[in-house]
């Protein structure tokens, strides 16, 4: 059974940091990419981040370049996004989710990607 575990999230002040961890299970995690999502109130999901299981080829949206670092833990089949500075618009539920490439997932949208974790919370308060 394939299933992706987000944990980290939480309620900080804006300009601190905070690290998600995607815990990937049930499937080769170098065969695929895993991708960082994120869904605030009444606005669209939206690409944070990818990282490819098999090059560690990454892409970052535009919002969060020089402020995230994704990274994967391959021994322990876990991707991790790295938040520093955050924002007030940072605030938003992230969720992690497996696809076939950084190209389809990050670039194309979330409508690629094949499995989702539920996701955990983050609020960032100015």
């Amino acid at each position: 059974e394939v299933r992706l575990v987000e944990s980290g999230g939480g309620l900080v002040q804006a300009g601190e940091s905070l690290r998600l961890s995607c815990a990937a299970s049930g499937f080769s995690f170098e065969d695929y990419t895993i991708g960082w999502f994120r869904q605030a109130p009444g606005k669209e999901r939206e690409a944070v981040s990818c990282i490819s299981g098999s090059d560690g080829y990454t892409h970052y949206a535009d919002s969060v370049k020089g402020r995230f670092t994704i990274s994967s833990d391959y021994a322990k089949k876990t991707v991790h996004l790295q938040m520093n500075s955050l924002k007030p618009e940072d605030t938003a539920v992230y969720f992690c989710a497996r696809g076939s490439s950084v190209w389809r997932l990050c670039v194309v949208g979330f409508a690629q990607a094949d499995y989702w974790g539920r996701g955990t919370q983050v609020t960032v308060s100015s």
